[in-house]
């Protein structure tokens, strides 16, 4: 048994856990990073990495089923499972070696095992102990499922889906948020008929209800089905196809069942409550800026309640590192925290909706407008429809975005710092955005808000 120690130990290799070893060594601090898996976690190995690859390939085979509509002479002869996994492991396995070696030229000291942690920021592996000065806890989540459902043969989790030899003829997805909404449309995409089951009364539940709506009116088009507002009642299963039934009744016949009901935090036999760390529902207790129960420890990423997001785990990380530094870093709101959903179209948003801005300021003090994506000139080239949906106080900043449409993902950032750094549409409309891109609907919203509107109404 042997005994070691660093300035800061971190439980967990992922997205939070990583960031938070890197940032800590650019401050000077020694850093021990335990990770029972593989460093990158779920994200890169089993989440955002992998499922945006197959995205993506879906994506290609929408547009090679499209081509002769931009005159390109192309066929769609469907997909080879092997090459397309092939292409995704190399992207993992290419972002996964990266990250390996920025650890080792970094300085941290990775270990390999799983840990559990005792009284006093120990952390015990196998026979060996680490302490640290700073504890920092970053294991992560893991799927969750419903009471009685049970994981196995034809009633997957995201991480089975992955790994599929087959691309599902037809395929039921439980949940209508984000994992679920990527997994239909990537299916649909790849050629699988969809059903999305959702007991709220719209897909992504938590997004502006535009939004909502309008992602639900894409996801008809291209043949998607959805059931709304109808719990889940049981599922069963034979060798070759799964029956789903819901409290109304009704049955839908499928090659799987997706589950897709979020993710639970990984705090189980980590030995938290006999250490002294407080947690709620499986979440870590933790204050705004990260610190438990216990002295000298911090939870960072999907251990803390809120956004599930390997970005939001990226700023928890540096924002400990900073904070056990003595920097005093700013706390950024969850509100700030940009979401994306990388269906086809691509959901966005930062901020509040408008009905939590009215909740929070009263109806008479909030105001919005909605830019259909009809008349950007770039969304048109690459034949998407959508919104760009900005609300504001009136009189007074920014206070949430809302984009629905291909590729508006990557308008999200400076929605982001419109919002973050209260600004008002008064003070972004002398800014002009590059025709033609898409960014020029952000920037006719808020021309709009300013009181002075260029191809809007």
């Amino acid at each position: 048994m042997a005994a070691h120690s660093a300035d800061i130990v971190v439980l967990g290799g992922g997205s939070g856990g990583y960031a938070t070893a890197l940032r800590a060594r650019e401050l000077g601090k020694s850093v021990i990073l335990i990770e029972k898996d593989k460093v990158g976690g779920t994200c890169l190995h089993r989440g955002c990495i992998p499922t945006k690859a197959m995205l993506h390939a879906g994506e290609v085979a929408d547009a090679a089923r499209d081509a002769a509509l931009v005159g390109i002479n192309a066929e769609y002869n469907g997909v080879d499972v092997g090459a397309l996994h092939a292409y995704r492991d190399k992207i993992v396995a290419k972002k996964f070696q990266g990250l390996q070696g920025l650890l080792s030229t970094r300085g941290v000291t990775v270990v390999s095992g799983a840990g559990v942690v005792s009284a006093d920021r120990i952390v015990t592996v196998g026979e060996d102990t680490y302490r640290g000065d700073a504890l920092v806890i970053a294991t992560g989540s893991a799927s969750r499922t419903l009471p009685g459902l049970e994981i196995g043969g034809r009633v997957l989790t995201s991480e089975e889906a992955l790994s599929l030899p087959e691309i599902p003829e037809r395929v039921v997805v439980l949940g209508g948020g984000v994992i679920g909404v990527e997994f239909a449309s990537m299916w649909r995409s790849l050629g699988a008929d969809v059903t999305i089951v959702e007991g709220a009364d719209h897909l992504l539940p938590t997004e502006d209800i535009d939004v909502s709506k309008g992602l639900e009116r894409a996801f008809r088009k291209r043949g998607i089905a959805f059931s709304l507002g109808t719990p889940f009642s049981g599922v069963a299963q034979t060798s070759d196809a799964v029956e789903v039934t819901l409290a109304n009744g009704a049955t839908h016949s499928a090659d799987y069942l997706l589950v897709a009901v979020g993710r639970a935090p990984v705090t189980a036999d980590l030995g938290l409550t006999e250490a002294g760390i407080s947690t709620e529902r499986g979440f870590i207790v933790a204050n705004e800026r990260l610190a438990t129960s216990h002295p000298g420890v911090w939870a960072v990423g999907d251990v803390v309640a809120g956004l599930q997001l390997a970005h939001r785990s990226f700023q928890h990380g540096i924002f400990v590192a900073e904070e056990i530094a003595g920097l005093a870093p700013v706390v950024i709101p969850e509100t700030h925290i940009p979401k994306v959903t990388y269906s086809h179209p691509e959901v966005a948003s930062v901020g509040l909706s408008v009905a939590a801005a009215e909740a929070e300021y009263g109806a008479k003090d909030v105001s919005s407008y909605t830019y259909n994506l009809a008349g950007n000139a770039r969304s048109e080239i690459l034949g998407t429809a959508g919104v760009v949906k900005v609300v504001r106080r009136v009189g007074g900043p920014v206070l949430g975005v809302h984009l629905l449409g291909d590729r508006v993902g990557e308008l999200i950032s400076e929605a982001q710092l419109v919002v973050g750094w209260d600004a008002h549409p008064e003070d972004i409309a002398p800014y002009i955005h590059a025709h033609p891109t898409q960014s020029e609907a952000l920037g006719e919203a808020f021309l709009a808000l300013a009181g002075k509107p260029l191809h809007g109404l």
